[in-house]
């Protein structure tokens, strides 16, 4: 008998397998095994032959597709992705059949009909590691399709896996990559997905001290600990505001995590007494109802930077299973106590509206006195300059150089300082600089993925730029980021949403709770007006100049950083038409 030639060719392989097989199957065997068919039948074989791949091994949950191209098997695997998400949508969720996907391009081995080898073992390795409905490739797959297919990478670091002697670079594609282009709004009700990498909310740590005046300071010491960890890389960070919505309220951790579509959760509190402070904290995994971590911390108020880093490196190491090795991190604190408290109760006020924004600012003022090399500081006293004037409508010339320079401020005291560059980004867009602001949010965004904000700055600065499709996809970036953001995020949606000359999803965007008391109805009223909705339109308009007397379509439009006029007329036409004033 003659023996079978075993070949050996470097090919893309796609491993998939269902997620939850066993469970399905205990429910209902026999509807399993006909709807896995079907699927095969109808999602899966055509996916393949569509991409040129070729289905070697079919086991009871999962799959082995070979390809002779990169692009092809990565594609596939978005298509496949998308296609069970659709074919899930009429399913109750226990019955729904999820995939996890990983992507390797390596030599293999072929015999027959089955394939050996490195190649094959680290794409199995990369979808048992892959998040439900997720997909991971590995560094060589990344290499060959970064500018080529249209999707979103996240870079989770290297993995090592058992009986592999290299280390593997991985990577995740994120929410966008199946081509959908569905505002969050279109989406307010349904479950976030979690995300392939792993993800986390830091909730408010809870005041255990006698004095409610130290809330302040429980929330500064979490929402550091917040921006902290979104420079972990890898790691997926709930925003700030998001994650403090929960605050004073009972906690039910596995609920909240579903909420904010996060797996991990980090809960703690804060007892502050003369010149001592007690932090108790703990990691939680929610999927599994698990403790990762916990402990209590004692120690003498002065040592409070130090342990603030401690505690980071903790919830880390806890997390390194699921983590790539993180870089140690020198997070640039205040040298002052005073000016960490006055800067702590300043960065609160920012985000609460123009009253609060206003109160800021003087606290910030008296931290950079007491610490002029406190960088932190100096970048959120240009966060609240330029939302003074950039969103809540006071005067450009009052705030523009103070924001630019205690910007430029921070970023020249600490180059790693992820917020000072985002502000510093939207200034300049604003100052008509948007090259030299693209650059800026690029900075932000390369020191703190995480960065929200930052997302959301980059999304409004495409749409300004003519691109606001590309703006949309960033800022739902921002709105996953940040899942109960403030109202102006909703703003710049709707913004760039008009751009697009998408009005319904503008006026169901700018019509959120969040966004009525900000000045965005003159928007939502040009999209009414572009609709022919004319007395919906003039209705909002009159509420926007109620709020707003003193608005004029001419000096808005001198203002705004529009790099084509056809535009900046596009707004003007449709303010016209809801009957706001030249």
């Amino acid at each position: 008998m003659t023996e079978e030639r075993v070949q050996r060719r470097l090919a893309a392989i796609l491993a998939a397998d269902v997620v939850g097989y066993s469970r399905l199957m205990e429910q209902d065997e026999s509807a399993t095994l006909t709807a896995l068919k079907e699927r095969r039948r109808t999602i899966l074989n055509p996916l393949v032959v569509q991409h040129q791949g070729r289905v070697m091994k079919v086991m009871g949950d999962g799959v082995l597709v070979e390809f002779a191209s990169a692009v092809n098997a990565v594609q596939c695997a978005m298509d496949l992705q998308t296609q069970m998400e659709n074919a899930n949508t009429t399913l109750p969720e226990n019955r729904r059949i999820v995939l996890r996907i990983g992507v390797n391009l390596g030599d293999v081995l072929v015999e027959g009909g089955d394939l050996y080898g490195d190649g094959v073992n680290v794409a199995v390795r990369l979808q048992t590691l892959a998040e439900p409905g997720g997909i991971l490739i590995a560094g060589p797959i990344y290499d060959q399709i970064r500018n080529k297919v249209h999707a979103e990478f996240d870079d989770l670091g290297t993995r090592t896996f058992k009986n592999l002697t290299h280390p593997v670079r991985v990577y995740s594609i994120g929410e966008s990559a199946g081509g959908e282009d569905r505002s969050s709004e279109s989406r307010r009700g349904e479950p976030l997905t979690i995300p392939s990498r792993p993800s986390i909310a830091v909730l408010p740590f809870t005041n255990m001290s006698s004095d409610p005046e130290q809330d302040y300071f429980a929330d500064g010491l979490a929402e550091d600990l917040i921006t902290d960890l979104s420079k972990v890389t890898g790691l997926f960070v709930i925003a700030r505001n998001s994650s403090f919505i929960y605050k004073g309220k009972p906690v039910d951790i596995r609920s909240i995590a579903k909420d904010l579509g996060v797996r991990y959760v980090v809960e703690g509190s804060v007892r502050r007494a003369s010149d001592r402070v007690r932090i108790n904290a703990q990691l939680i995994d929610a999927k599994e109802n698990a403790h990762l971590w916990a402990d209590r911390f004692d120690r003498d108020l002065a040592e409070i930077f130090r342990l603030q880093d401690e505690v980071v490196q903790r919830i880390v190491t806890a997390l390194s299973d699921v983590l790539a090795a993180a870089p140690a991190m020198i997070s640039r604190r205040a040298a002052n106590l005073e000016a960490y408290d006055l800067f702590v109760r300043g960065r609160a006020l920012v985000a609460q509206l123009a009253e609060g924004n206003r109160r800021a600012r003087p606290l910030l003022q008296r931290s950079i006195e007491l610490d002029p090399g406190f960088a932190e500081a100096h970048a959120w006293l240009a966060m609240s300059h330029h939302f003074s004037w950039a969103y809540w409508g006071e005067a450009k010339e009052h705030h523009l150089i103070p924001a630019l320079t205690a910007a430029q401020r921070a970023v020249s005291l600490d180059a790693e300082n992820a917020v000072a560059h985002a502000i510093l980004g939207d200034v300049l867009i604003f100052d008509g600089r948007p090259d030299e602001g693209a650059a800026e949010l690029a900075a932000a965004l390369r020191l703190n993925p995480n960065h929200a904000d930052a997302w959301a700055f980059l999304g409004e600065l495409k749409a300004f730029q003519g691109s606001p499709t590309e703006g949309i996809a960033d800022l739902r970036k921002a709105l996953r980021l940040n899942p109960h953001p403030p109202g102006w995020y909703y703003w710049l949606l709707g913004l760039a949403q008009y751009v697009a000359g998408r009005y319904e999803d503008a006026i169901e965007t700018l019509r959120h709770e969040a966004t009525h008391r900000m000045g965005s109805q003159r928007i939502l009223a040009a999209s009414l007006a572009q609709l022919g909705r004319l007395d919906e339109a003039k209705r909002e308009a009159a509420e926007f100049l109620a709020s707003n007397p003193h608005f004029s379509m001419q000096n808005w439009a001198s203002t705004q950083p529009f790099r084509h006029e056809k535009d900046r007329q596009h707004f003007t036409e449709g303010y016209a038409r809801a009957g706001l004033p030249n």
